[in-house]
């Protein structure tokens, strides 16, 4: 798997990484099976950073993980999770939740450090706290090398330039999700130019962005405008009749932008992680990326409201 440099750090990232929210549970039950194959199947194709969270089945991914990596030596991959959204209410970003999370965190995936740590979905919090009491925090567990690179994610563009006014200086790497995609480009335009001129390493979750770019049926809780829905579902129409699934030609793209370090896609099935690398391996199909692009064009960058109004 190929890799790049997340920013400043000295990690290099593969351009695909291992998103473990759907170990716990998320979208599906799982059984430890499944845990122990996702994981390993990941590994064994050089998707060796794996990308969790204590929101992610409240707690239950990263302890589905550590079950996963039992055995497997520390320094043959990468893990990343992140501190402060612990529910869809519950939202803790003192100095003293960091310490408690990262103690938590650690318990559960068996590992005495982290190479990423992030501030997860900062928009839903005042965010004067976030540089005021969080960061300080953070940048503490750093330099006590409980974690080698810190860093958040949110989904507003304004919240990103918000929080990096006041951090960026001391700031390793972001992580913007659903917003460097086949419909919605963001996330390089709004604000790449700012973290390559400062070295802030950029990592990109959600390829397929929620099912959107799948040919999966939509989840109701998709908050996307229907008239992106419908877009999604002409172009899926289209590479179908082309003979390609429209989820391959998502993860291509993403993975292919040369400033993103790795992108981060998740599954509990290793079929889909399989077919992910064999994807990847193949060359784009630029005709067709170029009419799928026609038919986003309309809609593209259209997205949605993400936490406190204030924040957007």
């Amino acid at each position: 798997m190929k890799t790049r440099p997340l920013g400043k750090t000295g990690i290099e990232l593969p351009i695909l990484s291992f998103g473990a929210s759907s170990l716990g549970a998320e979208f599906r039950s799982v059984n430890l099976n499944e845990v122990m194959e996702s994981t390993t199947t990941a590994l064994d194709l050089g998707m060796n950073f794996i990308d969790t969270s204590p929101f992610y089945g409240r707690g239950m991914s990263e302890v589905m993980l550590g079950q996963g990596l039992k055995g497997i030596p520390r320094d043959s991959y990468l893990l990343g999770t992140k501190l402060g959204r612990y529910s869809d209410i519950h939202f803790d970003f003192s100095a003293r939740r960091v310490e408690e999370s990262i103690h938590i965190s650690l318990q559960r995936l068996g590992t005495d450090h982290l190479d990423v740590l992030l501030m997860h979905d900062v928009e839903f919090v005042e965010l004067a706290q976030i540089w005021e009491e969080t960061w300080p925090a953070m940048i503490k567990a750093r330099e006590q090398g409980k974690v080698r690179a810190i860093g958040f994610s949110c989904y507003p563009m304004k919240t990103f330039n918000t929080v990096l006014d006041h951090i960026e200086d001391t700031c390793d790497c972001v992580l913007s999700y659903n917003q460097y995609t086949l419909q919605n480009t963001v996330f390089a335009e709004d604000l790449l130019p700012r973290l390559k001129e400062k070295d802030i390493g950029a990592i990109n979750a959600g390829p397929f962005s929620a099912r959107l770019l799948t040919n999966a049926p939509l989840p109701d809780w998709l908050k996307e405008p229907e008239e992106v829905k419908e877009a999604a579902r002409a172009a899926a129409k289209l590479c179908n009749e082309n003979g390609v699934d429209i989820a391959q030609l998502a993860l291509q793209f993403s993975c292919e932008y040369e400033d993103i370090a790795s992108t981060v896609a998740g599954s509990a099935n290793p079929k889909n992680i399989r077919k992910w690398d064999k994807w990847l391996a193949e060359p784009i199909d630029r005709d067709l990326l170029a009419q799928v692009q026609d038919i986003f064009a309309p809609v593209k960058n259209l997205g949605h409201l993400e936490g406190l109004p204030e924040n957007n």
